[in-house]
């Protein structure tokens, strides 16, 4: 386990308080339902794809189906590592409760930066997470209506908001809204991945990864998805 940082008592106190009003919620797990006739047609479009997809037996993409904890490990996991992601992400949800629950947005404006900032987040990325729970907590996002809009309107929607990019937007569709179709061109992962299946390691533009990716279309979420566990078999959750 990742080591985590000592309280102060009067964070010990909070984190107490927060913990006894706060409903003890485990994850509930979802997995895509077009996995299985994704994987069929990218073993057919792709000699690559047709390798891989084997290596990894049952595992599959899957998504918590909390909202708010998938944009804020995004904004947690910016450019660092996953594990140094994933030791600071269990060092802020410390704070409030157990680091495998959901997180609500008011309970994240309840914290002071000085607690936040103990957790190893740094200054903008404090902003960043405050300004996501606020939007959350006023109803300045449209949850409801996500599942009936268009990738790109949803991201339109969502990097109106502080620390959130296109690709963090991205990262949501493919993690939490398991939109099938996503092609993340800024993610080093996904163009790694290429480089090293496809190219043999040579360097990879933007344009040729996405001529590559043009045969997994309608599911260039799964073959993305494929790619980054050829780099590491770890899952990435968010």
């Amino acid at each position: 386990m990742p080591h985590r940082q000592r309280k102060t008592p009067a964070e010990a106190d909070t984190a107490a308080t927060q913990s006894q009003r706060l409903p003890a919620v485990e994850p509930i797990w979802v997995r895509p339902d077009y996995w299985d006739e994704a994987c069929r047609h990218l073993s057919r479009r792709d000699r690559v794809m047709r390798k891989l997809i084997p290596r990894f037996g049952e595992a599959r993409l899957q998504s918590r189906g909390d909202a708010f904890t998938t944009l804020a490990r995004s904004i947690v996991g910016q450019q660092i590592s996953v594990k140094a992601a994933q030791a600071v992400w269990e060092r802020f949800a410390d704070l409030l409760t157990s680091p495998q629950r959901h997180i609500p947005p008011q309970a994240v404006l309840g914290l002071t930066v000085e607690a936040m900032r103990g957790a190893g987040l740094s200054a903008r990325k404090v902003e960043y997470l405050r300004d996501l729970a606020q939007h959350f907590a006023d109803g300045q996002v449209h949850e409801a209506q996500w599942a009936a809009m268009e990738d790109e309107a949803i991201i339109d929607e969502l990097v109106a908001i502080r620390g959130i990019g296109r690709w963090t937007a991205e990262m949501f569709l493919i993690f939490h809204l398991m939109r099938p179709n996503v092609l993340p061109l800024d993610d080093l992962g996904l163009l790694k991945g290429i480089s090293v299946n496809y190219f043999s390691g040579e360097s990879v533009s933007r344009a040729e990864a996405r001529e590559i990716a043009e045969a997994w279309a309608p599911f260039r979420s799964v073959g993305t998805w494929y790619l980054w566990r050829s780099l590491d078999p770890l899952p990435v959750e968010y």
